[in-house]
């Protein structure tokens, strides 16, 4: 059960970094009024500038999903092993 607690864990960490990159993505157009900054558009140019602010920008989400995803994960394991524990 350990196991698949751990593997439920990493299946929300993926859907909500998803999540991340789709909120991210449409905040930027909506502030921007432009596409973010991914490098699959060739034909828009980008800045420097703007092409790092939204770097900045995704890795602190991603990193805060990241954290969050594993507080979770490890509160799940502890909340098992004490039902685990009392049955």
């Amino acid at each position: 059960m350990n196991l698949l607690i751990k593997l439920l864990g990493t299946a929300v960490s993926l859907g909500a970094g998803l999540a991340g990159t789709k909120l991210v993505n449409t905040i930027w157009e909506k502030t921007t009024g432009q596409k973010a900054p991914t490098g699959k558009n060739e034909d828009v140019p980008t800045s420097l500038r703007s092409a790092l602010t939204f770097a900045l920008i995704s890795a602190s989400v991603s990193a805060i999903i990241q954290v969050l995803a594993n507080r979770g994960t490890q509160r799940a394991i502890t909340r098992f092993a004490k039902s685990q524990d009392i049955v």
